[in-house]
């Protein structure tokens, strides 16, 4: 698994490692029952704050997609499903989309800001 930070990024680094993680899951480079990487061990190959990869793993266990035992470090427990997920919302809008009449590019242009 790759896990990647822009430090230059407006986004907050441990934004970036949960999503690089949440990357993984969805293109099943993770599945669950697997053991991520010690946050010391992240944290050292990254060159970034141990609590900045620890609060990403907070976010990713709030978000169910991780457990954080003791000793064991943090287990995946969901997120094969993510793409999926991703798919069904995407058909929605463009459902919504096509009711309002709006066009491929402006739904691309409002998809866009929103992911800025």
């Amino acid at each position: 698994m790759l896990v990647r930070v822009d430090p230059g990024s407006p986004v907050p680094l441990f934004e970036q490692v949960a999503a690089s993680i949440r990357r993984a899951l969805a293109d099943g480079e993770v599945s669950p029952g697997e053991q991520l990487p010690p946050g010391r061990e992240l944290a050292a190959s990254l060159e970034i704050n141990v609590h900045t990869v620890l609060r990403a793993y907070a976010l990713l266990r709030d978000e169910g997609l991780i457990e954080l035992r003791r000793r064991r470090g943090a287990v995946v427990t969901g997120g094969a499903d993510i793409r999926a997920r991703l798919t069904a919302l995407a058909g929605e809008l463009v459902g919504e989309a096509r009711r309002a009449g709006v066009s491929v590019e402006e739904l691309t242009g409002i998809v866009r800001e929103q992911y800025s």
